[in-house]
């Protein structure tokens, strides 16, 4: 199994890593709360890696462990629904939550709160992800040489923090790495899917026409030596960037 590592250069983030690693000497409860896929629960598993972790759905199981074990940590906490009747004395339980639902309850159960940031609060693990991510992703996918291209905010999806960061760079790297053979292939996938009635071709051409335009405005910078290159009249290609709701 791959290990867990959890990467940050955040100074929020720093402070919650002593706070947690504190409370590894105290029997006091802590919960760690943050949007999804944040890396709230690789960093618990970082800390805390040889410890078993309980899924607050399952509340049978959770039961058993306060009952039976000093230390437990749960995730999905915000899953439970009836939290005052967990017993967390003389406990070190570490809860991680997406979100909570009762902030004053929460504030009598849990000694420590802390608030996880979200990705795009932490410009300083950008780069830091980004830059493990392309080198894991391109041993995954076998990919060699420097990659030929940069990553800002218009390039990346950040809605769904690590998660989505991720897919942006698989995305990118797949993309920068296709061959001719392979854009023909997805093409012709797609359009055995989607081709149907009687006027297939006008429906499908803008799949072809869009991006060629949008690619040459973008680098000729000029719809006049664009229409050059394209063998089109200037007007010809001024109508298909109305047409096509190129901006």
């Amino acid at each position: 199994m791959k290990p867990v590592q959890f990467l940050s250069n955040s100074a929020q983030i720093d402070n919650i890593v002593k706070g947690l690693t504190l409370s590894k000497s105290l029997f006091v409860s802590a919960i760690l709360i943050g949007e999804p896929h944040t890396g709230k629960k690789t960093l618990v598993k970082t800390l805390f890696p040889k410890q078993r972790f309980i899924d607050g759905k399952n509340i049978e199981e959770l039961t058993r462990a306060l009952d039976n074990s000093q230390e437990v940590i749960i995730y999905n906490f915000e899953f439970i629904d009836n939290i005052e009747s967990l017993n967390f004395e003389n406990k070190r339980v570490i809860a991680i939550a997406n979100r909570v639902k009762n902030s004053s309850l929460i504030e009598r159960k849990f000694a420590f709160i802390y608030n996880m940031p979200p990705l795009r609060e932490r410009e300083e693990d950008i780069e830091l992800l980004i830059d493990y991510f392309i080198k894991d992703i391109k041993k995954e996918l076998m990919i060699g040489g420097v990659v030929n291209f940069n990553f800002n905010y218009n390039n990346i999806n950040l809605d769904d923090n690590i998660k989505s960061l991720k897919a942006s760079i698989y995305k990118k790297l797949m993309l920068n790495n296709l061959t001719e053979t392979d854009i023909e292939q997805i093409l012709f996938d797609y359009l055995y899917k989607e081709i149907d009635g009687n006027n297939a071709y006008r429906e499908q051409l803008p799949l072809f026409e869009k991006p060629l335009i949008e690619a040459g405005l973008k680098k000729f910078k000029s719809q006049l030596r664009l229409s050059s290159i394209l063998g089109l009249n200037r007007n010809t290609l001024r109508k298909k960037i109305y047409e096509l709701g190129i901006d």
